[in-house]
């Protein structure tokens, strides 16, 4: 089974495949490059993450017991962000969600890499995500 633990530590190993920190920020800017399109209609103020320097929005859809998350940023960094964020936490049962601890992304070591504006951001992202399971 794929849990969140496993989808973070896949994410921390392909973070630390790179030696430098401008390496592991055009990785991320990458991974924002495979973000599914995101529904202009979905870009309302109920779909905005807070916390976050540039525009986020994250929306949501629950199947089978399961939530699947899609996003996207008007920043090609946090784009990347998005897309990290994503993956780790579609595809997870409502009450998985409902249990997860908002330090589980500090394993990643974003902060090597990013602002702390943009970590706030990550964590915004994890508290819309831990709302829409807690209203699920």
């Amino acid at each position: 089974m794929n849990t969140i633990e496993q989808r973070v530590n896949d994410i921390k190993e392909d973070l630390d495949f790179f030696e430098d920190e401008l390496s592991k920020y055009e990785y991320i800017i990458d991974l924002g490059k495979k973000l599914e399109e995101f529904n202009e209609s979905d870009k309302i103020p109920a779909n905005i993450v807070h916390g976050c320097t540039s525009q986020v929005w994250l929306t949501h859809e629950l199947k089978d017991g399961k939530l699947y998350f899609h996003g996207t940023s008007d920043a090609i960094i946090v784009k990347g962000l998005v897309y990290m964020i994503l993956k780790i936490f579609s595809d997870s049962t409502v009450e998985e969600l409902k249990e997860i601890d908002m330090d589980i992304v500090h394993e990643l070591k974003l902060s090597d890499v990013i602002t702390p504006n943009r970590q706030s951001g990550v964590i915004g992202m994890m508290k819309k995500i831990k709302e829409y399971a807690l209203n699920a």
